[in-house]
Parts: C-alpha cells; structure tokens; sequence
C-alpha cells in the first residue's frame, strides 16, 4: 500500500526503536555508495524517463529491503529504484541515492534518504551525505538533528527567524524545470520570487530542504518531486519547526512537487510564486 500523500497536522509520536533502524539503514547504505563515488569502474545507465541510474543506486537500495525485511517484515517499502512492496500502514520510503546526477559526475552533493511513513504520515527522517561529511535526521516529537559524519557530536537544529520575504534566502533545484514541468508554479513565478528575496541558489534536491531545517536557508521551491524525495526531509524540516506543502499549499509529501520554510514565510512565499 502506498502511504497517503496527506502530511497530517497530528502526527502519531515515532518509536525511538524505528529511528535507531533508520539510522542503521543510512549506515549500510553510506557503506555502498561511499566507496562507488568517483570510482572509475562506476556503471551508469539511464531510466525510461531518462534520468541516470547507477550500480550504487541499486546496490544500495537492494540491501536497505533486504534489512528492512528482516527486521520489519511485515512493513511496506516504496522505493525509487524498486517500486513498491508490501501493504501495511506502515511504509519505509527510500531514495537510495538522491542527486544520482551529481553523484555520477563526481560532485559531492548526493545524499540517501530514508522515511518511515506511518498511517500516511512521515514520523522518521534520515539523509545521510557521506560525501559532504553530514547527516541530518528527525523522529516526531523528538526533533531534528544533525551531525559530521563520521563521528560528529549530534548537535539540535532549528529553522531560521526571517519573518520578511526581501530578507530570505532562497533556493531552488534546477530553474528550467519551472519551464518544462506542468506543475502549479511557471518560471515567471520563481523569477518574482527571486526578485522579492534577499539571495537566491541552486544547491538542490535534499541538500536545500535539510539547509531550511538548519536555518542556512529560508525557502527552498521543488517544482518536481517524487515522494521518495521530500518523505525524509519533511520530517527533518517539520521537527525543526519548518513547513513543507506542495506548490499549492497542500500538506503533502506527494503532491508532485514540494515547498519548504520556515513556516514564517510559507504563506506569502506561495502568494509571491503564484503571482
């Protein structure tokens, strides 16, 4: 069963248990993929929608189900490179590498993430970026955490204060996907966006929404997103005391693409994107 792309405002208390896995899993998976970033011998091929896919992305996906499944069998998977398994109101969500992009060309920023999605909400939250040495996670009710990988001292993170939209920074993927995606927000509405802002970037995918949660960053705007890609993230952002909704407000993780902030801004950002 897939989760319910619906973030509900109550969000049921995570056990510490599922994020000790989490945590596990991120390091099975950095175990993987570490070691295949820049290697010469990396296979990269392409996916029906043309987006690159390598052996570490499999490899490392493959072994977080096998882990999965022997020590929650009875739990669901969603994965980006497996598609889905099991049905159960409990669903691990997976992106075993994402950044794959970046990962094939040798930049550092790639991360895998990890969610556990209960009764349809996100209630743990792991990405893990051996590359650029950190890690970021949150559990409902327990908040969100980062740390310097390998063996950093988890210090507590929270969004930042930026009440007025001229004074945030802002960040988003990639601007052209604003033109070639059919999505609620056009290119004209990220340029007035960047024009209302203090800064704008491009530093993408998970790397911006976990810098919202860490208060680097005030806004980060996804045009297109999978669920895979924003399931972790929303919990490390909420926990944080951040907000994540689709680009029409929605709260949701699966709506196609995504919004994060730190809830100051939300509501007059969305007014600002949608002109």
């Amino acid at each position: 069963m897939s989760p319910d792309p619906t973030v509900h405002p109550e969000t049921p208390q995570a056990d510490p248990r599922d994020l000790d896995l989490a945590l596990r899993l991120a390091d099975l998976a950095d175990a993987i993929t570490q070691p295949r970033f820049r290697a010469a011998d990396l296979r990269v091929t392409s996916k029906p929608d043309r987006t690159p896919v390598t052996d570490a992305d499999t490899a490392a996906e493959d072994a977080i189900r096998a882990a999965i499944g022997h020590e929650r069998p009875h739990d669901a998977i969603l994965g980006e490179e497996r598609g889905g398994s099991g049905s159960s109101r409990r669903s691990w969500v997976i992106d075993p590498i994402d950044g794959t992009k970046n990962f094939s060309r040798g930049l550092p920023a790639w991360a895998t993430l990890i969610a556990l999605v209960t009764d349809g909400v996100p209630t743990v939250g792991v990405v893990s970026a051996p590359a650029l040495h950190r890690r970021w996670w949150g559990s409902s009710g327990a908040g969100a955490w980062a740390r310097d990988l390998p063996s950093g001292t988890p210090r507590r993170i929270a969004v930042s204060g930026v009440t007025d939209v001229a004074d945030a920074y802002v960040s988003t993927t990639n601007t052209d996907t604003f033109r070639s995606e059919p999505g609620p927000v056009h290119r004209d509405g990220w340029i007035a966006l960047t024009e209302a802002c203090w800064e704008s970037r491009a530093f993408g995918d998970f790397w911006q929404h976990v810098l919202v949660a860490e208060g680097v960053l005030d806004v980060a705007v996804e045009p297109a997103a999978n669920p895979w890609d924003l399931a972790a993230p929303t919990v490390v952002v909420t926990e944080a005391g951040g907000r994540l909704t689709d680009l029409t407000g929605h709260p949701t993780f699966s709506g196609g693409h995504g919004l994060t902030s730190n809830g100051l801004l939300h509501t007059r950002v969305l007014e600002v994107l949608r002109g």
